[in-house]
Order: structure tokens, then C-alpha cells, then sequence
């Protein structure tokens, strides 16, 4: 016992990555003593490994626990499918979205030490925000339609960019100008900083007036920026010193080093045209840093950061924030009845409206209520994913987390459903 405590202290103090059961996390003797039963858990695992045998993946580390102990961690298939080299667990995956609930964590430790407030418009970071125009629709007598550009009605808050009421949106190519606009501006690229990016945004319509509409969209992005604002520091070190580092998640960064390559997951041929989704490298820097979708990670990390959530803020005696900002944070957002915008009926059942039995919270979908989503879990689950293919869900009533990773951004629904449906009809007691 004390050779390993000296061993850990020694690998924490070099900044290595320990195996999850000795960041803190242990692991049960048997599925059984929490209430799972190990031969349902096998057909979850029987299924990954049909998918990679098929070809439909290239693999993927899941990793579950319940009553802060993990049940399940275990690889499947491939890091790198063309070299053959195999998935481990200790893999580095682009989580994308899985960024989101890490920035909103580190606007919310901002909020309670008073240098920041959900009710705070955003141009008291951002001035130019005051100015920014909100596109309408005008139809002219002839009967053609043209866009139009109106005052806001009420500021963009610090609120509506953690829960998507602000009003932003993604860009995309189509009949869209405001979209199609994101695309033109290159609100974007890589090259930029998060004050460049901010104040791009800044210059462009909004879809919505703030408030009114849920749009998926790039408001954890501007977060990202206020937060450098609020607090004094770039994004990436402000969270490695607030939240990776207390928490000793050693591979969760906006990229790794060089020496780490040999760990990054890599995808495969996929999708109607057979072709290698455009995954960064997971080292590959950067001068943006995306507080929307720009970290990555490992199953053990994401792990830790669960845990401090079930544990009511803290981890291994390390308090991030506390258990009313948890309350809030995994609490709905939504106003009743806000509307959708016009395209999020694509996100199916990670939609947050009523229709589904969800909501939003501070940075990740929120269940509601049973019933309506198609997909097993409980009221107050939260949960989101990541365009890559990554996906997480944290069910407080089960005393209950998964983080699933993989790189496939072709089969993330599919696999999001399998994970869901597998892992809770393997949990009988």
C-alpha cells in the first residue's frame, strides 16, 4: 500500500495520468455489487464489438459507474483502424461538444466569486454586443420577402449564452443569410483568437432576439471569450488551473503534446461518399481556442469531472464549485413554451423542448420528466454530445454516469441510442 502511494504521489507530481481507479475512482469487485448484471452487460459489450467487426466503427472506450465506483471500462476495436493499432483505454479523443459542460463549469466558478452574473448583459464584457442587430423577415407588398435588421428588445445575458437563448446560431450553407454569413465572416478559424471571434459574431445578425428561441449555436464560444474577459486569462490556461489540474485530469487540454500522438483515436472511411471525417489531430494547436467544441480528452478524465458533479462540486477533497451551483447548473433553463429554432427538430431526441421531456441547463440537455424521449432514463438525467461522435450522460437518481468516445461522427445517433438502451437494461437492481 505505501509503495503505490508512493508511486502516485511521485506520477502527480511529474503531471502523469494515472489509471482511474487510482485517480480516485475505484472499481467494483463484480458488476453485481452495484446492481448490474454482467451477462446484460455483455451484450453492450457483444454489440461494440460487432460494430467494429462490421466496419461500422473503428472502436470505442466506455466507461460506467455507479455509486462512485466503475463498473465498466473497457476499449473496443481500434485507435487507428489503418495501422491496426488497438483501442486503449487510456485514449485520446476530439470531444467537441463534450467542451461545453468544462467552459460552463468555469464561468460558473467565475459567478461565485462575484466577477461575473448569469443576469449580466454580454456587452459588459463584449461593448460591441450592445449594437448587434437581430435579422427579421419583411414582405413586401409584391409578395417577395427581404431581410431586415431590428434593434434587440432586451440585451443578450450571460444566461441566454450558457442555455442558447442568445440569439446565435452555427453557420451553414444554404438560403439562410444569417448562417450562410458565419461562413463568410469565417467565425471559425483556427487562426484567430477568441477576442477576434467574438468580435466577428459581434458584427453579424442574430437569428433570434435573445430570449426567444433555443438555437444550438456558438454562445459557449462567446462564453469562452467573457470568461477571458471576467477573469484576466486565456481560456485554456484559466481552465487548466481552475478545473484540469485541481481535478488531475492530465489529458484534457485543447490539445495534447507531441508525445502523446501515438494515443490520439483516429477515424475511419465513413459516410456516403466514403471519406475520413476532418478530425484535428489531438495535437494539433491552435490559436483559437473553441470553448464550444475545441478540448479533448479521456474516458478516465471526463470521468473525474462526473464524479466532482456527483459529488456535489468536489473531488478528492478539491472543491470547484458548490452543491447550489450544481442544483442550478443541472436545473432547466428554458422559459415554458420558448420556441424552437427552425432546424433543431435534427437533433431528434437531444432536442430540448417539451416534446422530447427535456430541457436545458448550464451547458448539457436536461430531462424533465419520464415518458415523451424515446430513449430509457430518469427525470433530472442530464446529459450531451459531441459532433465526433462522443456522448455522456450523468442520471443522479441512479447515482449513475457513462462517458462513451469514439471518433465516428457517421454513426454518433446510432450509437448514442445503443449506449442508452444497453446500458440500462443491464441495470436491474
Amino acid at each position: 500500500m505505501l509503495l503505490v502511494r508512493v508511486v502516485s504521489l511521485a506520477a502527480l507530481a511529474l503531471g502523469i495520468a494515472l489509471p482511474v481507479a487510482a485517480q480516485g475512482i475505484p472499481k467494483v469487485q463484480s458488476p453485481e455489487e452495484v446492481g448490474f448484471l454482467s451477462t446484460r452487460l455483455k451484450r453492450l459489450s457483444d454489440r461494440l464489438n460487432e460494430g467494429v467487426q462490421k466496419g461500422e466503427i473503428p472502436g470505442a472506450v466506455v466507461l460506467i459507474a455507479r455509486n462512485g465506483k466503475i463498473v465498466m471500462f473497457d476499449a473496443f476495436g481500434f485507435r487507428d483502424r489503418e495501422t491496426k493499432a488497438p483501442m486503449k483505454t487510456d485514449t485520446i479523443f476530439r470531444i467537441a461538444s463534450m467542451t461545453k459542460p468544462i467552459v460552463s463549469v468555469a464561468a460558473m466558478i467565475l459567478v461565485e466569486e462575484g466577477k461575473l452574473s448569469l443576469a449580466d448583459p454580454v456587452s459588459k464584457y463584449i461593448p460591441a454586443f450592445a449594437e448587434t442587430k437581430v435579422a427579421t423577415q419583411r414582405k413586401n407588398p409584391d409578395g417577395t420577402v427581404e431581410q431586415a435588421l431590428e434593434p434587440q428588445i432586451r440585451p443578450m445575458t450571460i444566461q441566454d449564452l450558457m442555455r442558447h437563448t442568445s440569439g446565435l446560431t452555427y453557420g451553414a450553407p444554404g438560403v439562410n443569410p444569417v448562417k450562410q454569413s458565419y461562413l463568410e465572416m469565417k467565425v471559425m478559424d483556427p487562426d484567430q483568437t477568441n477576442e477576434q471571434m467574438a468580435a466577428k459574431l459581434a458584427k453579424l445578425a442574430l437569428l433570434y432576439q435573445p430570449g426567444t428561441h433555443w438555437e444550438y449555436s456558438m454562445s459557449t464560444d462567446v462564453l469562452g471569450r467573457v470568461i477571458e474577459v471576467a477573469s484576466g486569462m486565456p481560456l485554456d490556461k484559466f481552465i487548466e488551473e481552475r478545473i484540469t489540474k485541481p481535478l488531475r485530469m492530465g489529458d484534457t487540454d485543447f490539445n495534447v503534446s507531441a508525445d502523446k500522438k501515438d494515443r490520439g483515436a483516429r477515424p475511419q472511411k465513413e459516410g456516403p461518399k466514403n471519406e475520413v471525417p476532418p478530425i484535428p489531430d489531438v495535437t494539433l494547436k491552435t490559436t483559437w481556442k473553441s470553448g464550444g467544441g475545441g478540448m479533448v480528452s479521456t474516458a478516465a478524465d471526463y470521468a473525474r469531472f462526473l464524479q466532482m458533479f456527483a459529488n456535489g462540486g468536489q473531488l478528492d477533497g478539491v472543491r470547484l464549485i458548490s452543491r447550489k451551483t450544481i442544483d442550478l447548473m443541472t436545473a432547466d433553463q428554458l422559459s415554458p413554451g420558448i420556441a424552437m429554432g427552425a432546424d433543431m427538430w435534427q437533433l431528434e431526441e437531444m432536442e430540448p423542448s417539451a416534446r422530447m421531456g427535456q430541457g436545458f441547463g448550464i451547458g448539457f440537455a436536461v430531462r424533465n420528466e419520464q415518458g415523451r424521449n424515446p430513449l430509457p432514463g430518469s427525470p433530472y438525467d442530464y446529459h450531451w454530445g459531441g459532433a465526433w461522435g462522443t456522448y455522456f450522460w450523468h442520471d443522479p437518481r441512479e447515482r449513475m454516469y457513462v462517458v462513451f468516445l469514439m471518433q465516428s461522427p457517421a454513426e454518433q445517433q446510432t450509437y448514442r441510442r445503443l449506449m442508452r438502451d444497453l446500458v440500462y437494461q443491464a441495470l436491474v437492481n
